[in-house]
């Protein structure tokens, strides 16, 4: 059995997966299962008592992450699940999607402008969720019709308490895994949409997979290319 563990990025939950739900090969044939937790405080998930403490992190998702299967964070969520490589025993291996090892990047977002959503946020989280989720979406080829697509998917209401969100935009400011990428547990992947609006252009240089016709949410726009690309990379052949 062959094992995906898909994590969901900033502001969103588990139900940001499900447009791939059609796409996966058959999954009996091909021995492929895949799980979609939700981290702490997001959805039904109780909260952590401190959002940021990668320990307790760690501790609350271990029966999520086996070592057996291959995690996929997404965005913020790839963040994290790099920061658990050092709590957690390694996976077979990790795949970034739509992230590379540190967010801020003086030709994608800056620290400046991430500092300014952070003021925002406290000001006003409702609202500034609201931007961020229509923000992300600029780099997709119809960027209205994938934002009614994710209001279908997650709803009007903030899939996570405010106090989780605005540790999660903290984590996007600190978080920097250029030394421990660079001589990794466990093999590393990274897939990016070709015109994702959050990433410098030498991330998406970078990138082991370029997602044609892509921005920073291809489950949206183009799902079954990155199911396909999953599934080969958790089959161990060419993605």
């Amino acid at each position: 059995m062959t094992r995906l563990v898909m994590l969901s990025g900033w502001g969103c939950d588990a139900r940001i997966w499900r447009p791939l739900a059609a796409h996966w090969p058959n999954r009996r044939e091909a021995g492929l299962k895949v799980s979609t937790p939700d981290w702490p405080g997001y959805a039904t998930r109780p909260a952590l008592d401190d959002p940021e403490d990668l320990a307790g992190l760690a501790e609350a998702m271990a029966a999520d992450l086996p070592e057996d299967a291959v995690w996929v964070g997404w965005s913020l969520g790839g963040l994290l699940a790099a920061a658990l490589l050092d709590h957690l025993p390694a996976p077979r291996g990790l795949v970034l999607l739509g992230m590379g090892a540190h967010f801020c990047h003086p030709d994608g977002v800056s620290h400046e402008d991430l500092a300014t959503f952070r003021t925002a946020f406290r000001r006003d989280p409702q609202a500034t969720r609201a931007h961020f989720l229509r923000w992300q979406l600029r780099g997709e080829p119809s960027p209205r019709a994938a934002h009614r697509q994710l209001l279908e998917l997650l709803g009007p209401a903030p899939a996570a308490p405010s106090a989780t969100l605005a540790a999660g935009l903290g984590q996007l400011a600190r978080l920097d895994h250029r030394h421990s990428l660079a001589a990794p547990p466990c093999p590393i992947w990274q897939i990016v949409g070709e015109h994702d609006p959050l990433l410098p252009p030498s991330d998406r240089d970078a990138a082991d997979v370029r997602l044609a016709d892509a921005g920073h949410c291809p489950m949206l726009s183009q799902p079954r290319a990155l199911a396909e690309c999953l599934a080969a990379i958790a089959e161990e052949r060419a993605p």
